[in-house]
């Protein structure tokens, strides 16, 4: 991250000296000459400083040898000449494509056949091409990982799970192969919570049915999530030969920290201890009560829910009683991973007209409708400026003073080691032991478009 006009320096006595800062007159009366909400332009905003959030840095460097030794653990259950299908997943999860090319050479070099599959359900639009791209967009095509991979929608059904509830797996990987491997990061879900969430038996449960089996497992609803997943998994796991499973885990800079193979009888039990630890190592913003938090992105490669309802504290529904108090967000942008999914978008309060105009809505209507959340589409206020949009979410707050928001502007949910953090809100940040200022204290300004100049890179 940089500044485009100062350097990195420490906090001083100085820095907190200096009264705020007005970051423009009031506008002109003349209603012609007016810009959209006006009105709730005028008033000092606070200053706000740059900070480091500290967190635990421990990671793996050598993705290949990591990913062989964790092969290697279950090496027996892979026979010279068997058909492996590696089902992967549309997730932002960190160096996958260095992970399933080193699975690849892996398998070869055990003497297995290797090709992979999307296991995403839905994404992409629900289409063999647009499941393809979301792959590209993650590094991963055939030239990179090194096989084949087979896009198709097409679905066995398993059987029934439950009365009314069919289960279904992708045709490519029951059908052209001799063992399905899931690889996939195991971290807490955005949507429902349990002994185990996102992870191995999520994408064995879902993913692999495709559009077909995303559907009917979210027909059953978000608070049948953590009986359902579990279940379905393990009644996939009765009917198509997948022996292990590849786990990653991040740290809070969202990085891999580990890398496990688990095998089949132990992923319910290993996937919970698993899950507990990615709960321990996840990022989440520290500081308990914001105003207005600003998102400079959303997308599908930062959270299923474009922003982790883990670190905003919010659902569709309202508060979710974890994470920080926030009264209002601000979203700028989508990310150009995302390619157009904005699902999540209705969690916001304040968006721009360039993160609405990117919205492909083929791709997040389709998202929605298979989570049966429509809500997630949403398009909240609609400003054309970050002036505006910070303005315009002070203004729809309750009992706060304009110079006294407590403001926090970050990347994303998912990258929080730098924020910006305003004076009213400076203090409690500190206090945690965990974060130092950077850059010290200045207005918050704006350019002539109205746009922030401080950027978070």
């Amino acid at each position: 991250m940089h500044h485009e006009t100062s350097p990195h320096a420490a906090l001083t006595p100085d820095a907190l000296a200096d009264p705020p800062t007005s970051d423009g007159e009031c506008p002109p009366p003349d209603a012609s000459q007016r810009e959209p909400f006006a009105e709730f332009l005028c008033g000092d905003l606070p200053r706000w400083a740059l900070v480091r959030h500290r967190m635990d840095p421990a990671e793996v460097t050598d993705v290949g040898a990591a990913v062989s030794g964790a092969l290697e653990t279950v090496r027996a259950a892979v026979e010279p000449g068997s058909r492996v299908c590696l089902a992967v997943g549309s997730r932002g999860i960190d160096r996958i494509d260095e992970v399933v090319r080193s699975a690849v050479s892996w398998f070869r070099a055990a003497g297995a056949e290797v090709f992979a599959v999307p296991a995403m359900g839905s994404h992409g639009g629900a289409t063999p091409e647009g499941q393809l791209e979301v792959l590209a967009s993650y590094g991963m095509t055939p030239a990179s990982i090194g096989c084949e991979i087979r896009s198709s929608m097409e679905t066995v059904e398993l059987g029934q799970v439950r009365p009314g509830v069919p289960v279904f797996v992708d045709r490519n990987a029951l059908e052209g192969a001799d063992l399905v491997v899931p690889i996939n990061r195991v971290k807490p879900h955005t949507d429902f919570t349990g002994e185990v969430e996102s992870g191995l038996m999520k994408m064995i449960a879902i993913g692999l049915g495709k559009q077909r089996g995303a559907d009917t497992f979210h027909r059953q609803g978000f608070d049948t999530f953590h009986e359902l997943i579990p279940e379905v998994a393990e009644f996939t796991v009765s009917k198509v030969n997948i022996p292990f499973g590849l786990a990653l885990v991040e740290n809070g800079h969202a990085r891999l920290w580990r890398i496990e193979a688990v095998p089949r009888d132990r992923i319910w039990e290993r996937e919970r201890e698993l899950l507990v630890e990615a709960r321990e190592r996840m990022a989440r913003l520290p500081i308990g009560s914001i105003d207005v938090l600003v998102l400079d992105y959303i997308g599908k490669d930062i959270s299923g829910l474009g922003m982790d309802s883990n670190v905003v504290g919010r659902y569709y529904k309202g508060p979710t009683g974890a994470g920080p108090s926030v009264q209002r967000i601000v979203v700028r942008d989508l990310t150009a991973e995302t390619e157009g999914n904005a699902v999540g978008i209705g969690m916001a309060d304040v968006v721009l007209r360039r993160a609405v105009e990117k919205m492909d809505t083929a791709k997040t209507y389709m998202n929605c409708i298979t989570a049966k959340t429509p809500e997630g589409a949403r398009v909240a206020l609609t400003t054309d400026t970050d002036r505006q949009a910070l303005s315009v979410a002070i203004a729809c707050c309750l009992r706060v003073e304009t110079h006294h928001t407590r403001i926090v502007r970050i990347s994303d949910t998912k990258h929080l080691e730098l924020l910006y953090v305003s004076e009213p809100a400076l203090a409690d940040v500190l206090a945690t032991g965990r974060c130092e200022i950077v850059r010290p204290l200045e207005a918050i300004e704006f350019d002539r478009d109205g746009m922030f100049k401080a950027s978070i890179e």
